[in-house]
């Protein structure tokens, strides 16, 4: 018999899947954000969560409880928006989702299955934050984090990453290839996938590292190529988005988003860590890199493009704000989604052009205050000429 309750929080959850997403008041002529998340552990199915039948659930308990929805890949196909989300249970053990909807920021809903991997790594424990590549070569490829336990050492907490790759044409048919092997870093996070072949080659953003969360030597987002992407080996990776000292990619950086081609180069939404006395705050930032050499960074603006504001500084782990998925749609219109303090998941809207302005006219960081100031100063002197009718 199926519970009465269902109705209830079948109710609730179309509410709060139905209700319009306004933009807020934010404004900075770079993007816009909107009032709501676009994705929530509330949005998770129903039968996800609960057992419906009367008789084993009287009580209609939770069952299997969903902790959060989080960092997800994002892709455009036939005119709908889909996002394949990291879904994490009160387990701790994350799984990845379809969302779709008709609208880039409101609307989204889960299919009734999540994605079901194929089980070629018997050590992995835990699987994350995927990115989307819609490839030249025919399929959609998702890059994500493989987790396994670190047994070398006696640290129950200590663990290895890997990029796993799986491949559909569908986002119902996933095809789970070898992981990402890189012969000069030890552990992958962060691995984006090109949307192009580079010299005939499969290409990919890296992030090299130590071990799971210090980069240690690791300098960057990395760059590399292989030949066969069923069996993916890099020999070789060089440096394009440096870390660097006493800015937001201090302590570490990774790619987020797969590339958007531009006239003017590709354009990356990554994110950049730095450390405070009150933990690691992670924001979002952009460059572009060469179209005939897309390892090559071309232009940087200063600083952070998205922050975490107001109530997404809250969460399982605050004061933080992540990317790995943004849409481009027909009408150069671009969404990117974005977690707040890896409990939820945000959108931000903006446009081809309004990116490019941003990251070919804002100036480059000169790195010291002093110079900070300067660069401050000509632009106020400027803009004083401006007031008074001079140019």
């Amino acid at each position: 018999m199926l519970h009465p309750n269902y109705y209830i929080e079948k109710d609730k959850q179309e509410k709060l899947i139905t209700r319009k997403n306004q933009k807020s008041g934010f404004y900075n002529g770079i993007f816009d954000r909107y009032e709501n998340p676009v994705l929530t552990r509330e949005h998770a199915p129903i039968i996800w969560r609960y057992d419906l039948d009367m008789d084993t659930n009287p009580n209609f308990q939770e069952r299997l409880g969903i902790n959060a929805v989080m960092n997800s890949g994002a892709i455009y196909l036939n005119g709908k928006y889909y996002l394949v989300a990291r879904v994490e249970g009160n387990d701790r053990k994350s799984f990845f989702a379809v969302a779709e909807s008709d609208k880039g920021t409101e609307g989204f809903r889960f299919w009734d299955y999540p994605i079901l991997l194929e089980d070629i790594c018997p050590e992995e424990t835990n699987v994350y934050d995927m990115r989307l590549t819609a490839h030249e070569d025919g399929y959609i490829y998702g890059v994500f984090c493989s987790e396994s336990k670190d047994t070398s050492v006696n640290d129950l907490s200590a663990a290895v990453a890997a990029a796993g790759i799986v491949r559909t044409k569908d986002l119902k048919t996933w095809e789970r290839l070898p992981n990402l092997i890189t012969l000069n870093s030890p552990q992958q996070r962060n691995v984006v996938l090109h949307p192009e072949f580079v010299d005939g080659k499969y290409a990919f953003y890296t992030r090299p590292m130590d071990d799971f969360i210090e980069t240690g030597s690791g300098g960057g987002i990395g760059f590399g190529l292989c030949q066969d992407i069923t069996h993916a080996v890099i020999d070789q990776e060089k440096m394009t988005s440096l870390r660097k000292y006493h800015t937001i990619t201090e302590a570490k950086n990774g790619a987020g988003a797969t590339p958007i081609k531009t006239d003017r180069g590709f354009i990356h939404i990554a994110h950049g860590v730095r450390n405070t006395a009150a933990g690691l705050r992670y924001v979002i930032y952009a460059f572009a890199t060469d179209l005939d050499d897309p390892s090559k960074v071309i232009a940087e603006p200063s600083g952070l493009l998205i922050g975490p504001r107001g109530m997404e500084r809250v969460g399982d782990v605050s004061n933080v704000v992540f990317t790995n998925g943004a849409i481009v749609n027909e009408n150069n219109e671009v969404f990117i989604y974005y977690a707040s303090s890896d409990t939820r998941l945000h959108v931000a809207s903006t446009t081809v052009e309004k990116l490019i302005d941003y990251v070919f006219n804002t100036p480059e960081d000169p790195g010291r205050s002093v110079d900070c100031v300067k660069q401050r100063c000509e632009l106020i002197r400027k803009n004083l000429c401006v007031l008074e009718g001079k140019k």
